[in-house]
């Protein structure tokens, strides 16, 4: 009996030691990707259009005052966290790179003691979604197509010009709080429930129904896309970070932190490559 405990201890003594290091590693951050260099033009810039629903232009003059930058491509660069598992968090660094409005690349690092341990590509380019992972490796789904195609233009939270710039998109009224947001998907229009802060003005979630996995018969399930107040994108009104969730979980899959946005840059080969 004496062995048998012995044993029994020193098995959780290692399951012990091994939860505590795993904990330890997931308290540490990666470091930044290096800085993205490039030649960056002087932005352009256009009247804030009339017509806008009350809270949409509400958000703008808060976001931008009366000018409004025409951005046609954007550099994200930042760090969060990711569960792509047992809803365990992950450090992560990222990379979004979007030529805007039209495709976008993404690549993320997820990490342990700061080291990464899952790397993912993926992207939407000319209408078609690519997914490359450990897990799985997908290309030009119809499903991942509409839910890559709704993260292009939700993703413009960090760049919201783009919003009215683009003659694509156009907004309508709900209430004095809400909008709709209608955004072009191939021969159609997808569109989000766009909720703002009432004493802000500043955006707050974006809601649409959006599929989660590929294959025939899948249904579409609520994503929400959601701006944490608090900490804001130096020099804007923009909020640094976002979570995204799908609604029959109940809390957020992801959190990202943009700590650096490069516009209207030349992106027409970094867009297709992969990794940083």
């Amino acid at each position: 009996m004496i062995i048998v405990r012995n044993i029994l201890l020193i098995l959780i003594s290692v399951v012990v030691a091994i939860i505590i290091l795993g904990w330890i590693g997931l308290q540490i951050k990666p470091a930044s990707f290096p800085d993205f260099s490039g030649e960056i033009p002087q932005m352009k810039t256009i009247p804030l259009p009339d017509g806008l629903p009350a809270p949409v232009e509400r958000f703008y003059r808060a976001v931008y005052g009366e000018q409004i930058p025409v951005i046609e491509t954007v550099i994200l660069q930042g760090r969060g966290l990711m569960k792509p598992a047992m809803d365990i968090p992950l450090p992560a660094r990222f990379i979004f790179v979007h030529n805007a409005g039209k495709d976008y690349r993404h690549y993320f690092e997820a990490t342990l003691y700061g080291i990464p341990i899952l790397k993912v590509n993926e992207g939407y380019l000319d209408g078609a979604s690519f997914f490359e992972s450990p897990m799985a490796t997908l290309y030009d789904d119809e499903n991942s197509n509409q839910g890559a195609n709704l993260a292009l233009w939700a993703e413009a939270t960090w760049f919201p010009s783009l919003w009215i710039t683009d003659s694509r998109v156009h907004w309508e009224a709900i209430d004095e709080n809400s909008a709709l947001l209608f955004v072009p998907y191939e021969q159609k229009e997808e569109n989000f429930v766009v909720r703002f802060d009432p004493k802000t003005g500043l955006l707050d979630t974006m809601e649409a129904m959006r599929y989660r996995e590929s294959g025939e018969d899948k249904p579409k399930i609520l994503w929400i896309a959601r701006n944490e107040h608090g900490q804001l994108i130096d020099g804007s009104n923009i909020n640094s970070t976002g979570s995204v969730m799908w609604l029959d979980q109940g809390k957020p899959w992801a959190y990202f932190t943009v700590e650096r946005l490069i516009y209207n840059t030349d992106v027409s080969t970094y867009i297709r490559q992969r990794g940083y």
